[in-house]
């Protein structure tokens, strides 16, 4: 999106993954996963899932997707999700899923035991898909308190809209202070002048599309998308923009002082901060801090984009707080597991091409 800069070189926050003889990150990879959490709120593991591995966890995907009695996701993106621009929705707690998400926990135990207790919850198990012509979210925090990876099952272009992270954003006990004390105020500042233009590309591409530019909209999708008084914190829709209902951006965050603000603080905002986008290789996962600024692209490719996502709590969390951020499935809600429940239950086989990558016992 030419609206914002956003780089896509990702090594500084990658680590490439080798498996002791249990199948687990080494001590080594474990080492430096923790720095890069901490230091920039995210670590990009490379090869964690072998190309067969990937694939089941594709497979989930598309059986979950292919089902016309889904559960949806209801936190963010509901327009689109309505007009199947994206399809959100959670897992079931089935054994192969269940297995799936216990082979991703054990492999990370050594990162997961590091911030998140034996005992916390597992929030979600679910699966982002993002087709051609959906929106692009607004720089936003999930709820604080949380650990959640990204896995992808499939090789990702930035033209399909990779998630954009703004690095060492994320928020921890004194963080505040950073940046002559100012960091709090720089980084509002940073993310409303990010969503002033983001707001404009939504509005740009749904006028094309109302042109007649491919994709086609649907019959009330530009209504809804702009107009709507429908709650969506995602979409570019004015009337909520103007009314300040919407808690992302909207017209109250955008009064004199803080465009003075924006004006004066320009340089500074440049040189402390920046966006990355992840366009993952099949078998890479993702693991960032929720309170890490982050957003969910538009898909501007004809090829869908899927991604398995899976979020366990770091810190107590009251219940109501989960669907700001996350849609467990009815069966997770029904049966509640914890981060030991996926350390111990049998996980999936392993694929016959991990073991090269594994260190002899």
């Amino acid at each position: 999106m030419q609206e914002l800069k956003v780089s896509n070189d990702t090594s500084a926050f990658e680590v490439p993954v080798v498996l002791d003889e249990k199948g687990k990150l080494t001590d080594h990879c474990v080492r430096q996963a923790l720095t890069m959490m901490d230091t920039h709120g995210l670590v990009v593991l490379t090869k964690l899932l072998s190309d067969e591995e990937a694939e089941l966890g594709l497979a989930l995907i598309r059986e979950t997707i292919e089902d016309p009695d889904r559960s949806r996701s209801a936190f963010a993106s509901e327009t689109d999700n309505a007009y199947l621009r994206r399809d959100f929705c959670s897992l079931p707690s089935t054994p192969p899923v269940t297995g799936f998400a216990a082979m991703l926990c054990q492999r990370l135990e050594g990162v997961y035991s590091e911030y998140c207790g034996r005992s916390r919850p597992v929030l979600e198990i679910a699966t982002f898909t993002s087709y051609r012509g959906s929106s692009h979210q607004y720089i936003h925090r999930d709820p604080a308190g949380v650990i959640s990876l990204f896995a992808a099952v499939e090789d990702v272009s930035d033209q399909q809209g990779g998630t954009v992270f703004v690095p060492g954003t994320h928020l921890y006990g004194g963080s505040d202070n950073n940046h002559g004390g100012m960091a709090r105020e720089l980084t509002e500042l940073f993310r409303t002048r990010c969503n002033y233009r983001i707001f404009r590309h939504n509005l740009k591409k749904l006028w094309r599309m109302r042109k007649g530019e491919e994709p086609a909209l649907a019959p009330g999708e530009f209504w809804d998308r702009v107009f709507s008084t429908k709650w969506d914190q995602h979409q570019p829709n004015l009337l909520r923009f103007l009314l300040g209902k919407n808690s992302q951006f909207s017209l109250r965050t955008l009064g004199p002082r803080t465009v003075w603000k924006l004006y004066r603080h320009r340089e500074a905002m440049d040189k402390l901060f920046r966006m990355v986008q992840m366009a993952p290789r099949k078998g890479t996962v993702i693991l960032y801090r929720s309170d890490l600024l982050h957003a969910g692209p538009d898909n501007r490719s004809p090829q869908p984009r899927r991604i398995f996502g899976m979020s366990i709590a770091r810190d107590m969390i009251e219940a109501k707080y989960w669907h700001d951020g996350y849609s467990p499935h009815p069966t997770l809600a029904a049966n509640p597991m914890c981060l030991a429940d996926l350390l111990d239950c049998a996980a999936l086989p392993d694929a016959p091409n991990v073991t090269h990558r594994r260190l002899s016992a």
